[in-house]
């Protein structure tokens, strides 16, 4: 399930988006199963500007084949490794994080993953000097622990207060929330990247289900389409943004490499690419 946003298309204008909405019409599957006609005339949309949307994301969301040497090429030309400041940790993820990869942490609550997210947001924003997202939907982000932990750094106060700049805190409690948090990113970044001298190197998002599971009740497909969507989002973003990202999973009630999450590496601990 694919959400519409503006700019999915060049037809998905703002004025385009408020009459879809206003229709109740919020996925491509939506808009492909509506009767065209019927909906122009409920929305006040063209009929021609609902055709050529339509044409284009059933063209742009069908499955084509891909040449593995291009790809294996475009990755290879894009990417950098990044430090999380733990030896082990880097051993296990071949040195590091990766930009344009995406790499998922799970564990069981209280086993210490959103600790680990803080450390690799402090060692990338104060040892790489480079900017960091950091999504709470879990309400597990503290700032206190965020500046003790930069403190153990250094002694510097200016030295400090440039490493919490370079850290944005997003909080999002549910799942709408969280896929207008990643469209800002993707729509902010050009704009970051121009007026930054260190643009944005790694995405957090702590945590998946937890703006999922509220919603669910015993809909297990829907929650499952629902976490395919921003696997696909974020696996999409890493991509296009070249950046590092790194989700949380903190239970294992939803399997996320059903849901694509997982690269070809799962390794025999927590942590995953």
């Amino acid at each position: 399930m694919v959400f519409l946003r503006e700019g999915l298309c060049p037809g998905l204008t703002s004025d385009v988006m408020r009459a879809l909405k206003a229709q109740h019409i919020r996925t491509v599957l939506d808009l492909v199963a509506s009767d065209i006609e019927e909906l122009a005339q409920q929305s006040s949309i063209s009929y021609k500007t609902l055709v050529a949307v339509r044409r284009v994301l059933l063209a742009q969301y069908s499955a084509f084949p891909s040449n593995g040497a291009d790809l294996y090429e475009e990755l290879m030309n894009s990417t950098a490794i990044l430090s999380t400041g733990n030896k082990n940790l880097d051993k296990l993820l071949d040195s590091g994080l990766y930009t344009g990869e995406l790499t998922e942490l799970t564990g069981g609550p209280g086993s210490g993953k959103t600790q680990l997210c803080l450390g690799v947001a402090v060692n990338v924003s104060y040892e790489l000097k480079q900017n960091v997202l950091y999504i709470d939907s879990s309400g597990g982000f503290t700032a206190s622990r965020l500046l003790q932990m930069v403190k153990s750094r250094t002694d510097c106060i200016e030295d400090q207060m440039d490493a919490l700049r370079r850290i944005e805190i997003v909080k999002v409690f549910d799942v709408f929330k969280m896929m207008d948090a990643l469209q800002d990113l993707r729509n902010n970044f050009p704009n970051e990247v121009a007026g930054a001298c260190a643009p944005l190197k790694v995405l957090i998002v702590d945590s998946i289900p937890a703006v999922i599971a509220p919603v669910l009740g015993s809909k297990h497909a829907e929650g499952l389409s629902l976490m395919t969507q921003i696997a696909r989002e974020l696996k999409s973003l890493a991509k296009d943004l070249s950046i590092a990202v790194l989700p949380i999973r903190i239970s294992k009630d939803f399997d996320l490499e059903d849901c694509g999450f997982m690269e070809e590496h799962p390794t025999d601990t927590d942590a995953g690419r």
